[in-house]
């Protein structure tokens, strides 16, 4: 059994409180509210203003205490928002959910309605929050991550530009070559210029077969990861070796199978589409799968200030929490004792197989994948973690929600204090096992890293 740390009151914790404001972190907006003493402010937790001195600043539970003492309401992060509303929600939830969908391709497949729809928003809506928060509007930022998925294509591959421009989701070459210009001051022919001399043997193309590099901040525990693949491998799905990760990929204009090869610097990622559009979500989907955007120093500077935990943070540096490039599937292999056979695929790298899809899984008689394939339950990435959390319960245990909550969202500050490793671990480190919720305050708001450090000791 998993459970997610319930966060209690930190108004009155001035460290902790401190610690998750210089951190930004949007998650503890509303637990308390912090003000300052030289300009007469208050402001959420995940104000992007210039973090204050500690001693100039005070807490208050609500923002109604901190008017009672004086003090008025920033305009930059709006603390006196209903929560829920899109102000309130502009940092934390909106615009972070709009990106992994961005990044995924929604706005190609759906266009915005269906962006809008995914995310509960108005178009209206969308547009003017993601605009006040990230500068531009859904489809400028959609074009922005065409962009990207263009770029990786002329530095990392020798298709024609023609064919980039198509396989970028661009509607017209036209649009392609202004997108570039405007984007990355250069035309796409100087791009390949620049980036053939450095290219050399790390990436090719024949066909739909590519090779990219995909880096990281460093350190990366590579091999924690892979042994944690390992572990849960579906046979046919999935193949682990020592030094590489290979699966097969479900994407919105076909399949895909993927060989991934940690490096000291980046990761090689070796892919193969039936369709070129999906490059930029199988590359999206493949980051998230390695935690790469994680930031280890961050996680370091809170882990290692616990004497227990600091020797084993010293001992693996950069551990990753996995996630998981499909939300669906990562839930009913969570759920399934065994996996009905997917769809054939052409074998590449040892894996030969799809896995099955929620409808394939419902015609079993699973109540779960039955609630998926009728859209009853929805688990993707742009989802509220605490929206999905709720849905979920209706169909299986806390323990399980706040699993997958942790690895299709990403979310950094989950403790799985229940799951057998983790208790083993902490107790391995001098830790009671049922002090782990309380002794989780000090590892906000990276728990789920705290988590994945336990388990490293307590798996056999």
């Amino acid at each position: 059994m998993v459970t997610i740390t319930e966060a209690p009151p930190l108004w009155r914790d001035i460290e902790r409180c401190y610690r998750v404001v210089t951190a930004r972190d949007s998650r503890f907006d509303g637990q308390f509210i912090m003000a300052v003493r030289t300009t007469g402010i208050y402001c959420r937790p995940s104000c992007p203003a210039s973090t204050p001195k500690a001693q100039n600043v005070s807490f208050f539970p609500t923002s109604a205490a901190a008017q009672a003492n004086g003090f008025r309401a920033c305009r930059r992060c709006l603390p006196d928002a209903v929560p829920g509303s899109p102000d309130w929600n502009v940092r934390a939830d909106l615009a972070s959910r709009a990106m992994r969908l961005i990044a995924d391709g929604t706005v190609e497949r759906e266009g915005v309605p269906g962006l809008a729809r995914r995310l509960g928003y108005s178009e209206r809506q969308l547009g003017r929050v993601l605009t006040a928060e990230l500068g531009a509007g859904p489809l400028a930022l959609a074009r922005a991550h065409r962009a990207h998925s263009a770029r990786l294509l002329i530095e990392m591959s020798e298709l024609p530009l023609t064919d980039v421009a198509f396989a970028a989701g661009f509607s017209s070459v036209r649009q392609f070559n202004e997108t570039i210009r405007e984007v990355f001051a250069t035309t796409p022919s100087q791009l390949r210029v620049s980036a053939a001399s450095r290219r050399g043997r790390q990436s090719d193309v024949s066909g739909t077969r590519l090779s990219l590099r995909l880096p990281f901040r460093p350190p990366f525990d590579a091999e924690g990861l892979l042994r944690f693949f390992a572990a849960y491998a579906v046979p046919d799905v999935e193949e682990v070796t020592s030094e590489s990760y290979a699966r097969t990929l479900r994407l919105a204009h076909g399949t895909g199978a993927v060989r991934l090869t940690p490096r000291p610097d980046h990761v090689r990622c070796e892919l193969r589409l039936t369709d070129l559009r999906d490059l930029g979500s199988a590359v999206s989907r493949v980051r998230r799968l390695l935690d790469l955007d994680a930031d280890p120093a961050a996680v370091t500077r809170v882990l290692g200030a616990d004497p227990a935990l600091a020797p084993l943070v010293a001992e693996v540096p950069g551990i990753r929490v996995p996630g998981a490039v499909d939300g669906e599937e990562l839930l009913l292999r969570a759920l399934l004792s065994e996996v009905p056979l997917g769809e054939d695929v052409p074998g590449e790298w040892g894996v030969t197989r799809l896995f099955p899809t929620a409808a394939e899984v419902a015609a079993t008689g699973h109540p779960v994948a039955t609630a998926l394939a009728e859209g009853r339950l929805d688990v993707h990435v742009g989802r509220d973690a605490a929206e999905l959390r709720a849905e979920l319960l209706a169909y299986v245990e806390p323990s399980m929600a706040d699993y997958v909550v942790m690895r299709v969202l990403g979310a950094p500050d989950v403790l799985l204090s229940e799951d057998t490793a983790v208790r083993r671990g902490a107790e391995a480190l001098g830790i009671a096992p049922d002090s782990l919720g309380e002794r989780a305050r000090a590892w906000t708001p990276w728990c789920s890293y705290a988590g994945m450090y336990l388990r490293h000791t307590g798996s056999p």
